[in-house]
């Protein structure tokens, strides 16, 4: 008679030696997204213009047992950034197999016929400018080792439309755009990309964008079907799955991580 041996099976998929790429990784979703691709056996370089909060995320990252860590403080809204941090990370660990854009910015609430030009053009450059700096020297990177695999961070933003929130809504918009529109470009040199749409994230500072005079009567909108706002450790698995060999079939997607939000909006 065999006697049955527990088995606890580990939550993250083997992406032992894999060069992963993350930014804006000094927080929430960028911290825990580098967090788990530690625990599976990763090297990380992380991307961060908050140097306080990168470190951070970088001693999380070594203690969760990355096999390497870079640290990289950039504006990657400048072409030139890009391209120095990709390239630092491709000369550490010796190519680019994975990469997380994860790019956002609060817009200051206004209807569009009052949105100040200088604020619509802050949104769009960090949310789409980008993102579209990232992919298009990413792509040749992955390219020249065979493939790869690229979630561009996005928001229920991209599928809904949110009031008074003009820039945010356009720029996800057409980040869900340009992520099937890359895919497509790509998918048959072995490049995937997809995107991540997440919901309403538990992380301080949640409420600054939300109308003045309207907090607790927006949030309550604003709150998923789950009774609750989401985890970051849900959107990290989430992109996991989609850079693991389980989501190899995956590509020009947009997955909704959002609790059931977008399912109570009119």
């Amino acid at each position: 008679m065999t006697s049955a041996v527990a088995h606890t099976p580990n939550p993250y998929p083997d992406l032992a030696g894999r060069s992963v790429f993350i930014t804006r990784a000094g927080s929430d979703i960028g911290r825990a997204t580098a967090v788990a691709f530690a625990r599976a056996g990763a090297r990380v370089a992380l991307v961060d213009v908050d140097a306080e909060g990168n470190a951070t995320t970088a001693r999380l990252t070594r203690e969760a047992g990355a096999a390497a860590v870079l640290q990289l403080r950039a504006d990657l809204t400048r072409e030139s950034a890009v391209l120095s941090c990709l390239e630092r990370t491709v000369a550490e660990f010796g190519g680019l197999d994975v990469a997380l854009n994860n790019a956002g910015s609060e817009q200051a609430p206004a209807p569009a016929g009052e949105l100040d030009v200088q604020e619509w053009d802050r949104v769009v450059g960090t949310e789409l400018r980008s993102v579209f700096l990232l992919l298009r020297h990413e792509v040749p990177l992955m390219l020249t080792s065979g493939g790869g695999a690229i979630v561009n961070t996005s928001s229920c933003a991209s599928v809904i439309d949110i009031r008074g929130q003009a820039a945010h809504t356009a720029a996800k918009h057409a980040l869900r755009g340009l992520t099937h529109a890359v895919a497509l470009d790509h998918a048959h040199q072995g490049v995937r990309v997809n995107a991540v749409a997440h919901g309403v994230i538990d992380r301080s500072g949640v409420t600054r964008s939300i109308e003045p005079g309207q907090e607790e009567g927006q949030a309550a909108t604003l709150q998923e079907s789950l009774g609750r706002r989401g985890m970051a450790e849900g959107i990290a698995s989430a992109v996991l799955w989609l850079c693991s060999e389980s989501a190899s079939s995956t590509t020009g997607h947009t997955l909704l991580v959002d609790g059931g939000l977008t399912r109570r909006c009119p």
